[in-house]
């Protein structure tokens, strides 16, 4: 009895980890998949999570908005520094890789350096509340998975119907057909009069708010607090889960948790006392990522890559 207990237990756990480590995830790679479609590929989405992840903190401190302000300010700093890449890479016809990756380095300074400026040399034991948890009646009393999906914050519940809503509007919506389109062929779709840089700046933009909330997530539901780089890997993660999930919304919901399971591996490790080298369990994830970017699972064809059209 006390064995299937403590098996419940760690299993419990494990669900609840997985979940709340897949949040972010699939908030940053369905904007990633609205941006791929539509023939683009930002490289910067980490420095978009670790820029909303800080504006998250500052939202929640110093304007005492609590959690709801806080994922405000976190949205409109990932469409910042997304409106920086659109101005770069539509605007300017700057290469999406450089772009993408000045971007990220230029969060991973602006951010530290801002922290410290902001919260001085003591930011380091700041600490704020996090997001409550809202429990749906009977649903949160299932065992295992009734607490990891069914009480949870609500930024949760809105990832979770991201993923649907995101088929639905590329399927059945006349601008998911457009977006479609000039993923495919830009050229064709600007002959056809689909106005090409204008819906790619739109679906960078709201890509640029959900990898914002993703950062913001990790602030206000997760760490309670901010860490300089503490977005540790997961934008170059959300463009494998994309990758890994076809640029499609379902397959990037199941690449999400796929990648969740792997990072949450550590706890159940930890739970069940096996003599694994915690380092390995820390780089699955990674190993994932580099499997996925390599083509494991066999190959799709990628929506087409950026070529600027006039």
């Amino acid at each position: 009895m006390i064995d299937q207990v403590a098996s419940r237990t760690v299993a419990t756990a494990f669900a609840e980890a997985t979940v709340r480590t897949a949040t972010p995830l699939i908030l940053a790679s369905t904007g990633e998949l609205l941006i791929e479609r539509t023939g683009l590929i930002n490289i910067g989405l980490e420095g978009v999570i670790l820029s909303g992840a800080f504006g998250a903190l500052v939202g929640a401190t110093h304007w005492g908005g609590g959690s709801v302000l806080g994922l405000a300010i976190s949205a409109c700093a990932g469409m910042l520094i997304a409106l920086i890449f659109a101005a770069a890479t539509l605007g300017m016809g700057a290469d999406q890789i450089i772009t993408g990756t000045a971007i990220t380095l230029l969060a991973l300074g602006g951010t530290g350096t801002l922290y410290r400026t902001l919260y001085g040399a003591t930011g380091s034991s700041l600490s704020i509340d996090t997001s409550a948890r809202l429990a749906i009646p009977l649903l949160s009393r299932l065992p295992v998975v009734g607490v990891a999906l069914f009480a949870q914050p609500a930024i949760t519940y809105v990832a979770f119907l991201l993923i649907p809503a995101t088929w639905w509007f590329l399927e059945y919506t006349h601008a998911g057909l457009a977006l479609r389109a000039i993923g495919e062929n830009p050229a064709a779709a600007l002959t056809a009069g689909v106005p090409v840089n204008r819906i790619r700046f739109f679906a960078t933009m709201v890509a640029g708010a959900l990898g914002g909330l993703a950062g913001g997530v990790l602030v206000l539901s997760q760490a309670g607090t901010f860490v300089e780089g503490m977005s540790a890997g997961r934008g170059f993660i959300a463009i494998a889960i994309v990758v890994l999930g076809r640029w499609r919304p379902l397959g990037i919901g199941l690449a999400a948790f796929l990648f969740a399971a792997t990072t949450s591996l550590q706890y159940v490790a930890q739970a069940l006392g096996l003599d694994v080298p915690y380092q390995l369990i820390l780089a699955l994830p990674y190993l994932l990522t580099l499997a996925a970017l390599a083509g494991i699972g066999g190959r799709a064809t990628p929506p087409a890559t950026l070529a600027r059209v006039e």
